[in-house]
């Protein structure tokens, strides 16, 4: 069986390394990677953290590309890639530009497509955008679809695709969480250079992680979520560290607003294994990352959600996670309760597991091998 993985994010290569790794430790299956290049330097640091490389790179960003050129170009590419190694089936993961056009390409190709962590909804195609669209796109392609949960799973039941297999498998992003977080955990070395990298934090504070980069939130959204940091760092006890993404819309906004600040920190994007360290070391997670909606209840740490919906409500059921928005009152209100009320942060703490117990891959790749080359 030849099997081919896609990917092009850095969220999808952490999500989609687990099933690489699986994929590759089968006996009579070759896999082939293949690389859009959508988060280039990104990229490069999950490679070398997992130990892999792409058998193929399309390369296929240039500055200031528009969403319909980095369809078109990763449509185009991939399309010659498939009719060059004729691969049994194309795996993609989730709901980026990269696995839209990926599986539009293998559909084209006459190719069957699995879809990893497939079946979340906003039921909003603005919100968030366009991955709303791209997700329920590849849905109604896929025959394999990997459900992350029973939730996801009986979204795909209500719509079009009721033909495709549908398997709930947990999330490959616990799998990936919990195999950093172990590593970190018994690798002195490593855990020791991460926190050499981060010695200018005071461990005597508290500290809230940020991350932020959704399309929605562009503009009057991200000045709203840098009042709310500004007001969250007028507390001594708490210092702020914000890995700020490079989109140019996120960085100007967060840098023209918090650059300099007292209690705030301003750093470039972080790898993988330098954000697990983090998100374990503090205190609250701060975010409208899918990822860390994920991975901060699996690590015991409250997330407090800057959207206004979340097709990840698992953890919102279960006390983990809570919907903020970027309105500053409402983010500064949750943060204070979650300091000031321990009681309250212990119920929102505690490890749980509604996105997967980290076996995902392994269940992913059972099924594959039971099905057999299509």
């Amino acid at each position: 069986m030849h099997a081919m993985v896609v990917f092009g994010t850095r969220p999808e290569a952490i999500k989609m390394m687990p099933v690489v790794l699986e994929l590759r430790a089968r006996a009579g299956i070759r896999t082939t990677v293949v690389s859009t290049g959508q988060h280039r330097s990104m990229l490069e640091q999950v490679f070398a953290l997992f130990g892999q490389r792409p058998d193929i790179d399309l390369g296929i960003m240039t500055p200031d590309q528009t969403l319909p050129q980095i369809t078109a170009r990763i449509l185009l590419e991939l399309s010659t890639v498939l009719a060059e190694t004729h691969p049994d089936r194309v795996f993609v993961h989730g709901d980026t530009t990269t696995a839209m056009a990926s599986a539009l390409a293998a559909f084209y190709a006459g190719i069957p497509v699995a879809h990893v962590e497939a079946g979340l909804r906003s039921y909003d195609l603005s919100r968030p955008w366009p991955e709303e669209f791209n997700r329920v796109a590849i849905d109604c392609i896929a025959d394999l679809l990997f459900a992350p949960t029973a939730t996801s799973a009986e979204n795909l039941r209500k719509e079009y695709n009721r033909q495709a297999r549908i398997v709930v498998t947990g999330n490959t992003g616990i799998d990936s969480v919990l195999h950093v977080s172990r590593r970190i955990a018994q690798d002195d070395k490593l855990a020791a250079r991460i926190a050499a990298d981060f010695g200018f934090l005071d461990v005597a504070k508290q500290l809230v992680l940020v991350t932020g980069h959704r399309r929605e939130s562009f503009g009057e959204g991200f000045e709203r979520i840098c009042d709310s940091l500004l007001s969250i760092a007028e507390r001594p006890e708490v210092e702020i560290l914000y890995p700020v993404h490079l989109n140019p819309n996120v960085k100007r906004v967060v840098e023209g607003r918090l650059s300099a600040r007292h209690g705030i920190w301003l750093h470039e994007p972080v790898g993988y294994a330098e954000m697990v360290y983090l998100m374990k070391r503090a205190k609250i997670l701060l975010t409208d990352s899918g990822g860390i909606q994920e991975e901060g209840p699996a690590l015991g740490r409250p997330v407090l959600v800057m959207r206004e919906v979340t097709e990840r409500p698992e953890a919102i059921l279960c006390g983990a996670a809570e919907l903020v928005g970027t309105d500053p009152e409402r983010i500064r209100t949750s943060v204070d309760r979650l300091l000031d009320d321990p009681n309250y942060y212990a119920a929102r703490s505690m490890p749980s597991f509604p996105y997967g117990d980290g076996t995902a891959a392994r269940q992913i790749v059972d099924c594959v091998i039971q099905l057999g080359a299509p």
